[in-house]
């Protein structure tokens, strides 16, 4: 039975015109954006700003976790061009905050490290000023492969817990809670410039301890910013949602992401990891942002 949902989660209407300027542009490079994929409450929003997240190594996971409703089966084969379309296309849409995510390649060796690493390369030699966030999975823990990304020098470095460790075996059966910590933890041992993100999904059976230990586990990593918002089930092969959080909660959570010193906390029913991702680097990276305003008023 379809759940009904509660007021506060009402999707705002697009601008169709812009939606269909962008997917044409990715449709002409072949080009996959997780917020189709995974059926995104804010695509029409996002893409009607003309912003999307860039969903490299084609759009099928090697992995099946409850909650994500892109496809799964056996990985596409990489694509050389596809560093190149994306920062050809990063560039057609003037975008200042480009984020950059990918589907699980259990299949490959690198565990698709390296497109990511030159991916970032392509987008920073098109736009030198633009600000680069990855999303990436979580390679199997493998070192050498978040240092492939790292070496590449992304600004932001996302990597989602997405749920408290209770739940871990039932919402992302092929990944562990501790891996991912490590995974976050490594990529400040490598390189402590880089920002580092993580994102939590609420609705699935989680109690507010659990959302608090979560949290401070993460700022033990050295976490830099995290999101935080509300599962939505996408289809009905997909797990259910065990309650719809009050945004007073949310709000709640924010400050106590803001206690414990996090650089950045979003927290709301609509939030997503990339949702409005450029407001983190209008709080961290003033500067940058500064230049790339002054440059687009340079232009125009």
């Amino acid at each position: 039975m379809t759940q009904r949902l509660p007021e506060w989660l009402t999707i705002r209407l697009p601008r169709p015109d812009t939606i269909k300027q962008v997917e044409g542009m990715m449709r002409d490079k072949n080009l996959h954006t997780v917020c189709e994929s995974a059926r995104c409450p804010n695509l029409p929003e996002c893409w009607s700003k003309k912003t999307a997240t860039f969903m490299i190594l084609g759009d099928t996971c090697t992995r099946s976790c409850g909650f994500c409703a892109i496809k799964v089966g056996r990985g596409l084969e990489v694509n050389p061009q596809e560093p190149d379309d994306i920062a050809k296309v990063s560039q057609d849409l003037g975008l200042k905050h480009i984020v950059v995510t990918s589907v699980a390649r259990d299949d490959l060796a690198d565990e698709g490290s390296m497109q990511f690493a030159e991916t970032i390369r392509a987008l920073h030699k098109a736009n030198p000023l633009a600000i680069v966030e990855v999303l990436t999975p979580d390679f199997k823990g493998k070192k050498w492969c978040i240092k492939n990304v790292t070496d590449a020098r992304p600004e932001i470095f996302n990597h989602n817990i997405e749920t408290i460790e209770r739940l871990h075996t039932v919402v992302r059966p092929q990944a562990k809670y501790d891996r991912t910590l490590e995974v976050l933890r490594t990529v400040k041992q490598l390189d402590p410039s880089i920002y580092t993100k993580s994102g939590i999904m609420l609705g699935l059976g989680e109690t507010k301890d659990e959302v608090i230990k979560t949290l401070q586990d993460l700022r033990n990593a050295g976490v830099d910013a995290v999101t935080i918002g509300q599962y939505l089930r996408p289809t009905m092969r997909h797990l259910p949602v065990n309650e719809f959080i009050h945004p007073d909660v949310f709000t709640e959570y924010e400050k106590i992401g803001d206690d414990m010193g996090f650089a950045f906390v979003a927290s709301g029913p609509f939030i997503r990891s990339s949702y409005n991702a450029i407001e983190f680097s209008k709080k961290v990276m003033a500067e940058r942002v500064k230049k790339l305003d002054a440059q687009e008023a340079a232009t125009a």
